[in-house]
């Protein structure tokens, strides 16, 4: 069974596979939707559709793919709602998440219901089926905290670690687990229960735990989404928000190489049961935010207007992903190098229509609910 064609018999007959996107109206739901329909898969996106944008997702899914796509417009806390939908599914995606440090800051028990709960429910609804389906599910590098210990220093404008080991590479799966922020304990706490449902009740289960991830049908503001944020941010003409010395660093991953991560994961689910796998560009990709600026101010002519705050509680100086385990066990690496899917997703933005639908649905707030676990 391939990662995109595969189907089930069942009571003497064969069905095609649905696939089950919790968060499926989200930017990495609507990329792995439209993936998944367009090889003529069925996929039922089940959303509550309160982070702003995502119904024009959900728009362009409907009128790019007609009836073979099915929605269910419900929350992730409801577990009568999971359940009926996971009854349904042959695999499940799990993305349906609250996304923002700063809104478990505020609201931790928010945070806490959508997160941890959220996914006990998607875990509980598959553990009761006569053939419980597989579950992938984005987890987020928040789980190995600030990684205040790590020595880094400043080298050609941005932040670098000390460890040549770190520097080739970057963070590895062996890194212990430091739940830092409501945010980062919810999605920790959820990351652990799927790895734990592998062993204990021996559910297909695999965490991804992402970096930044990036591309076409995202929305981003300043608490999540930052590379489509900037670049919105200039288009817009409007200042941008810094926090911290802008010598973050990040390896940013195109959407359209997590997509095809996603499927490996999917396709070589049995043999990679119960593992975590950290995900994102790699050292290849890796860019700082002043660095993002720079390319802005290439493509675009002038740089967003920068306004300077404060370090954000659990905001890692830096954040590489080693990606080695997830390359060894699939064959998978990224193809699009940061220099081109910035572009991509620059000249995707600048398209009338997305300039329409970007105006109309950016949040003045982060919302509280949204499609991505993801930082």
């Amino acid at each position: 069974m391939t990662a995109i064609d595969g189907h089930r018999r069942t009571a003497g007959r064969e069905q095609p596979d649905l696939t089950l996107i919790t968060g499926g109206a989200g930017f990495v739901g609507a990329n792995l939707a439209h993936r998944l329909l367009a090889a003529k898969r069925p996929v039922l996106v089940f959303d509550n559709l309160s982070r702003p944008g995502v119904e024009r997702n959900l728009a362009w899914l409907r009128k790019m793919h007609g009836h073979n796509l099915q929605a269910t417009i419900a929350d992730i806390r409801d577990a009568q709602a999971v359940a009926r939908a996971v009854a349904r599914a042959q695999s499940v995606f799990h993305f349906a998440a609250q996304v923002a440090v700063t809104t478990s800051l505020v609201d931790p028990r928010e945070d806490f219901t959508v997160n941890a709960l959220g996914t006990l429910n998607v875990l509980e609804a598959i553990r009761a089926q006569p053939r419980p389906p597989s579950i992938v599910m984005t987890s987020t590098n928040k789980v190995y905290g600030g990684l205040d210990d790590l020595a880094l220093e400043v080298r050609d404008g941005r932040y670098a670690p000390l460890s040549s080991e770190i520097a080739r590479h970057g963070v590895s799966e062996s890194r212990p687990l430091d739940f830092h922020s409501p945010y980062g304990c919810s999605k920790g706490t959820a990351d652990q229960y799927v790895r734990d449902y592998a062993r204990s009740y021996g559910i297909d289960s695999v965490v991804f735990r992402m970096s930044c991830i990036y591309g076409q049908r995202q929305f981003g503001n300043e608490d999540q989404g930052w590379v489509a944020h900037f670049l919105l941010r200039a288009l817009q003409g409007a200042p941008l928000t810094l926090f911290g010395d802008g010598r973050q660093v990040r390896d940013i991953l195109y959407v359209d190489d997590l997509v095809d991560a996603l499927l490996l994961a999917q396709r070589h689910i049995h043999a990679l049961r119960g593992r975590a796998f950290n995900i994102g560009g790699g050292p290849a990709n890796v860019i700082s935010l002043l660095e993002l600026i720079e390319r802005i101010r290439h493509l675009h002519g002038t740089p967003p207007r920068i306004d300077m705050r404060d370090w954000r509680v659990g905001d890692q100086r830096y954040y590489v992903s080693d990606t080695r385990s997830f390359q060894a066990a699939t064959g998978w690496r990224p193809r699009i190098a940061a220099a081109q899917g910035i572009e991509r997703l620059y000249r995707w933005l600048r398209e009338p229509q997305t300039h329409r639908d970007v105006a109309t649905t950016a949040p003045e707030q982060p919302a509280a609910w949204a499609a991505l676990g993801a930082s």
